[in-house]
């Protein structure tokens, strides 16, 4: 009796199909897997997208393509294609095959009169193949754009299908785990990718105008430094060490400010151990970038030139579908940004609440005030304070509790004030004239204990020189200007390895190489990270990181082994 377990699917059969289409092609002395694509008829090799240019003046005002201004064009000039099936049938002796290449799509006229006795290869073909094609440009009855093929060869089989219903693939889970079939089922998202390119570049493009040179340094340290975070562990076996994978290039980047280099950036890879949401990924791309002789508005004032530039960039390199994702986009970049002290932003936050104890408190004392406004009476005060208006009562007031308790220090409690009222509604609070749109914020003024690298600001040194901004409710990047004072440095290291000692694993170690750096001088500078990722889910209007993201961490499918079948 048959075992079931291991009974053939719908699938394997047609995967056997094709092996045996493959093993017939093998048996004429045809290489299923070619390698020698070229033109045989004289042809003129060219992807999908320059094929269509020829012909652009031949589509009347409905954009439909003329037969006869397509011959009066090109006459009997010869195209050379190559692209895979994404649509195929046939009626009779003739037969519509869909080409896609990276540049676009377009229709093969298959005849038997043109073919002759080579038609009946066209038995071979299934959806997902790879194939050149060799003829003249002409329209369909319908206005369609065609080649009408004297010669088509098969370039490689694909010997497993396409998903069901792969047209419209919408299951997230074989969309990230097998991203080759979501680029083929779901064009759009090519264009994702495609944006993340053209996004990096004019990165690098605008930077390098500014005089800033790239360099590479190091992702695997000896020491957690740069960022707040928890990192991955690796070993060294030569070495018999321990290392980390960076969390951060800033260190590193800043040594080299101190060695002359006095504007520098890496775009590169880091990697921190933390959570999985819409908004974090495991592995990650980080731009940063560090000016000598600049404070943080600058940077801020630079930043939104940056941000402008790269999408006026975006917009020039793909224009069909940046048109679609601006007309979309929930916030404006023709605005001017936010500049907004985090006091101010607490304060502005916790008057729209409408909670009494609160407004009273503002008034006299701005945002700082609320703190001891939660010291005195945050516990038994709940209840009322959610009462107070919609606002008040959409804020997370479990965790903010939770958060605020944890904390030692005002400065942190005002930072926790800042997460929980205020910043969940920048979108809200912050906005175009008409209303419309939300705009970019940079929050600025950061307190000490929440910002270990961060200058002091001279006039009020428990605040520092720091700013965050924020792209449609998403952190996008964090600046300020650099902490060049050596023993304030090492106070600050210390600080964290007191932190890290109470078990916080996010704190980062003493860095004394660092700490040695500095004390050779390092210019007044002002520094910048971003988030190319979130850039990209902002400018291309995608929902998560994963789709913006090629190969995003995922766990292994079930029953997955190591070794091969």
């Amino acid at each position: 009796m048959p075992d079931e377990r291991h009974a053939p699917s719908a699938e394997d059969a047609i995967i056997e199909a094709r092996r045996a289409k493959a093993a017939g092609m093998r048996a004429r002395g045809e290489n299923p897997f070619a390698n020698d694509t070229g033109p045989r008829l004289g042809g003129h090799t060219g992807d999908i997208a320059q094929t269509r240019t020829t012909v652009d003046d031949a589509r009347d005002e409905g954009g439909r393509y003329e037969e006869s201004r397509v011959r009066a064009l090109v006459g009997s000039e010869v195209f050379h294609v190559r692209g895979r099936i994404i649509a195929l049938r046939s009626t009779g002796g003739l037969s519509f095959v869909r080409l896609r290449d990276r540049t676009g799509e377009i229709q093969l006229l298959v005849s038997e009169a043109a073919l002759g006795a080579d038609y009946a290869r066209l038995a071979e073909f299934d959806v997902g193949d790879i194939l050149e094609a060799e003829g003249e440009l002409t329209a369909s009855k319908r206005g369609e754009l065609s080649i009408t093929p004297r010669r088509v060869r098969l370039l490689t089989k694909a010997l497993r299908p396409l998903p069901e219903k792969w047209h419209g693939l919408t299951d997230v889970e074989i969309r990230y785990r097998q991203r080759y079939v979501d680029l083929i089922a779901n064009p759009p998202v090519a264009d994702v990718f495609r944006a993340r390119s053209h996004v990096v570049r004019a990165t690098r493009e605008i930077l390098d105008e500014h005089g800033f040179l790239e360099v590479e340094t190091p992702t695997m340290h000896t020491l957690i430094g740069g960022a707040a975070a928890k990192p991955f562990l690796t070993h060294h076996n030569a070495l018999d060490m321990d290392l980390f994978m960076r969390i951060a290039p800033e260190l590193y980047l800043k040594r080299l400010v101190v060695g002359g280099l006095e504007r520098v950036y890496e775009i590169g890879r880091c990697y921190r151990n933390e959570g999985i949401s819409t908004r974090h990924n495991p592995e990650f791309t980080i731009l940063e970038f560090y000016q000598a002789y600049a404070t943080y508005d600058d940077l801020i004032a630079f930043m939104e030139s940056m941000l402008r530039g790269i999408d006026r960039r975006l917009a020039q390199a793909m224009p069909a579908a940046h048109a679609t994702w601006a007309a979309a986009r929930p916030f404006s970049l023709d605005h001017a940004f936010a500049r907004v002290p985090m006091e101010r932003a607490v304060a502005a936050a916790a008057e729209r609440t409408a909670i009494p104890e609160w407004l009273g408190a503002i008034e006299d004392g701005g945002g700082s005030a609320l703190v001891g406004v939660l010291k005195a009476s945050f516990g038994e005060k709940i209840k009322d304070w959610a009462k107070s208006s919609p606002r008040a009562k959409s804020l997370d007031w479990s965790n903010f509790r939770k958060a605020f308790g944890k904390c030692d220090t005002d400065g942190e409690r005002l930072f926790a004030c800042y997460e929980f009222v205020a910043e969940p509604f920048l979108v809200d609070d912050y906005r175009t004239p008409d209303g419309k749109q939300s705009v970019p914020v940079f929050i600025k003024d950061y307190p000490i204990e929440v910002s270990p690298l961060a200058r002091r600001n001279d006039a009020r040194p428990e605040m520092t020189d720091r700013f965050e901004i924020f792209l449609a409710g998403r952190e996008l990047g964090n600046g300020f200007s650099e902490l060049n004072d050596p023993d304030d440095q090492a106070g600050r290291f210390r600080a964290q390895a007191e932190r890290k000692a109470r078990g916080d694993e996010e704190a980062m170690d003493y860095d004394a190489d660092y700490i040695r750096a500095l004390e050779h001088g390092m210019p007044p500078a002002a520094g910048f990270g971003m988030g190319i990722d979130r850039l990209v889910m902002a400018l291309t209007n995608s929902a998560s990181i994963r789709d913006v993201i090629l190969f995003p961490l995922l766990r292994p499918e079930a029953g997955s082994g190591k070794s091969a079948p």
